[in-house]
């Protein structure tokens, strides 16, 4: 138990271990001055290679959710089981998961030993920012905000 309580901690706190503190007391431009456009890629990709985190900076550019997750984690398939363990996924019997979205954290978990093709990782991308899109964890309102989301992909191609 305490392995699980350890592992999930170190999960959440490595994405967050970069992000600084403000006192309160922010210093506002003078008049005239443009403020800075918010953050487009505001969402952490970690454990990927180059290429796949080049991937699907693209496919979110692509599919422009509304909703982005915060993070991204890829991760091996062992550390995979175990995070789904630890949040209690519950996967019907007969089907497989390769990647899962816990909504409170807005984090995408993503089982690295089972990355097929980069097409099939657009397909399963944008069911997950359906998840995220109708803050729901049902399957079938995932898959309908999921269908716009794919749609923009495949235009963008």
């Amino acid at each position: 138990m305490k392995l699980r309580i350890w592992t999930a901690l170190l999960l959440f706190g490595m994405a967050q271990s970069g992000w600084g503190q403000t006192s309160g007391r922010s210093r506002l431009g003078s008049e005239g001055t443009i403020a800075p456009e918010p953050f487009t890629n505001s969402y952490t990709v970690l454990g990927a290679t180059a290429q796949q985190e080049r991937l699907v900076r693209a496919q979110m550019g692509a599919m422009q959710p509304e909703v982005l997750p915060l993070r991204i984690i890829f991760v091996p398939h062992w550390k995979y089981i175990d995070a789904t363990r630890i949040f209690h996924l519950r996967v019907p019997s007969g089907y497989t998961s390769t990647m899962f979205t816990h909504l409170p954290s807005r984090t995408v978990f993503i089982d690295s030993d089972r990355y097929v093709s980069d097409d099939f990782l657009g397909y399963r991308l944008a069911h997950e920012l359906g998840h995220l899109a109708s803050n729901s964890v049902s399957e079938s309102d995932a898959e309908r905000a999921a269908h716009r989301f794919r749609k923009r992909l495949k235009d963008a191609r």
